[in-house]
Order: structure tokens, then C-alpha cells, then sequence
């Protein structure tokens, strides 16, 4: 693989098509919490909304899953370039549709533009806030990609997201 080799999953723009993005909140649990997923003018891609802890809630969620497998291989690391809130998200990928666990890892915003360099080995599986003991994300493939905020609070968020990549 030639060094500085990456791959874009999505480089959002004013024309992204973002349908096949699916907003998960948790009201299939019986929350409260509603998110959104839109474009901006400026052609990035918003997940925003609220997140209630009402009715044993807590969580919203935004995700893709890619029509075909994603050979990932060649790649160690994910690169999102994104302008958060200050408030802490989620990222999260699942290897195969089947799979019931995600791997995640979490990561702070600073109400800035920055870019935030995760290693595919650090995604650990977790399923419904709970780390499992299995091994960490091994690579492989990639099915779906999901950004989910969840910090045990009432709060408002707003996450922009320019790029997700793969290097």
C-alpha cells in the first residue's frame, strides 16, 4: 500500500445523498430522545437533536450501512473531520450485518473543525453500553458506520460531519 493511501466512506457536500442515513433513537426502548440528520448550506452533514433520559432513555443515534462489504484491509485508521458541540459521541462500526455487538470508541469535541484519528485496532465490542468480552476490532471488513451521543444527561447536541476516511 503506497504511504498517504486512503479511502473516502463518505465526503459530504451540498448534493450528498444522505436517504440512506437512518436516525436510531431510543424510542425503540421507550425514550424520549429524537435526533436529526440533515445537510447544511455549506454542505456538511448535521446530526443534531435532543437526548431525554425521560422513560429510561438516553441515547440518539445516526447511521449508514454500505450496500456491500467494505474491504478494509489495507487501512489501520478511520479519520473524522468534524465540528462537535464540546459534548462527547460515539463512534461505531459493525463488521457484518448479522453482528449484534458494535465496535466503538468515544471521542471529545471542541466546537471546533478537527479531525480525529481513530486505530481500527482500539474499537472495542460493546452492546447496549456494555463492553463484551471478545477481542477488539480485528479489520477485515466494514458493513456500517454510526455516530451516537449518549452522556447520561438531558441535553440538546449538534454534530457536523465532513469527512469520514479510511488510511
Amino acid at each position: 500500500m503506497p504511504i498517504g493511501s486512503s479511502i473516502a466512506l463518505f465526503d459530504f457536500t451540498s448534493d450528498s445523498e444522505i436517504n440512506n442515513w437512518r436516525v436510531v433513537d431510543d424510542v425503540v426502548m421507550g425514550g424520549r430522545s429524537s435526533g436529526n440528520f440533515s445537510l447544511t448550506e455549506d454542505g456538511h452533514a448535521k446530526f443534531s437533536g435532543n437526548v431525554s433520559l425521560e422513560n429510561n432513555g438516553g441515547f440518539s443515534s445516526v447511521r449508514y450501512g454500505f450496500p456491500n462489504q467494505v474491504d478494509v484491509e489495507k487501512y489501520s485508521k478511520v479519520r473524522l473531520k468534524v465540528k462537535g458541540d464540546g459534548k462527547n459521541y460515539q463512534f461505531r462500526i459493525k463488521a457484518n450485518s448479522r453482528d449484534y455487538y458494535s465496535y466503538i470508541t468515544s471521542f471529545e469535541t471542541n466546537g471546533e473543525w478537527e479531525e480525529i484519528v481513530i486505530k481500527l485496532k482500539d474499537l472495542y465490542p460493546s452492546w447496549r453500553g456494555r463492553e463484551l468480552d471478545q477481542p477488539n476490532y480485528a479489520g477485515g471488513s466494514l458493513k456500517e458506520v454510526t455516530f451516537l451521543i449518549a452522556n447520561y444527561k438531558n441535553e440538546s447536541f449538534e454534530l457536523l460531519i465532513d469527512k469520514i476516511e479510511l488510511f
